[in-house]
């Protein structure tokens, strides 16, 4: 298991959550979504989990990762080289989706889930991706994929079936981007720290009629 993640530092994560939330607030929450995450997958099978990071670990880090820094570079390349690291089935999943459970990603952690040729694709509700596991890992099935854009899981999923990939699909899942995103996901996520924090945040600007 890998995930790719910036540390959460305010003003460098979840700038789009500002405004409403002040650049602390939107920090506070992407580390909150990102814990969550990490959490989800030590209850998840994986004979290795790895975060590849951009920055400094933090308290956010529980034991059982080991933590390997991002290449220089597009998205595209500091996942193809998160990939490259590996050898045997990797799935590699983001920091925007607080509402991942083991449950989700059991079509993809079966035993019998990695045949010779398979892929799995996340697909997310942007129109990006969410998650991205390859049997055999291959680099030059990500670099070059346009990242960021509504048509990027749909790129990403032509490139896997070009090279040949049986491409299985996991559940379609929401990135917490806009202050719209966050509201829908902590609707809809099991409770956790981004759930709670989220709905302090709420209260805080109720009670005081501004973004904290």
């Amino acid at each position: 298991m890998l995930v790719i993640a910036k540390e959460p530092v305010p003003g460098r994560v979840k700038t789009r959550l500002t405004p409403p939330f002040t650049p602390r607030q939107a920090a506070a929450l992407a580390e909150a979504a990102l814990a969550d995450t990490l959490h989800a997958l030590l209850r998840t099978p994986a004979r290795r989990r790895v975060l590849v990071l951009d920055g400094r670990p933090g308290r956010w880090l529980p034991p059982g990762f080991t933590v390997l820094p991002q290449v220089t570079g597009g998205l595209d390349r500091r996942i193809a080289a998160a990939f490259a690291a590996c050898q045997g089935p990797a799935l590699l999943v983001g920091m925007d989706t607080p509402q991942l459970t083991p449950a989700l990603l059991a079509p993809a952690t079966a035993p019998d889930s990695w045949p010779p040729g398979r892929a799995w694709l996340g697909p997310a509700a942007d129109g990006g991706f969410w998650a991205l596991g390859m049997a055999e890992p291959r680099p030059d099935a990500v670099v070059g994929v346009p990242m960021s854009r509504a048509d990027t899981g749909a790129a990403q999923r032509e490139r896997l079936r070009r090279l040949g990939f049986d491409v299985a699909e996991l559940p379609t899942l929401r990135d917490v981007d806009t202050a719209a995103d966050a509201a829908r996901v902590a609707a809809g996520a099991p409770p956790g720290r981004f759930t709670a924090l989220h709905a302090t945040l709420l209260r805080v600007r109720a009670r005081t009629g501004t973004a904290g």
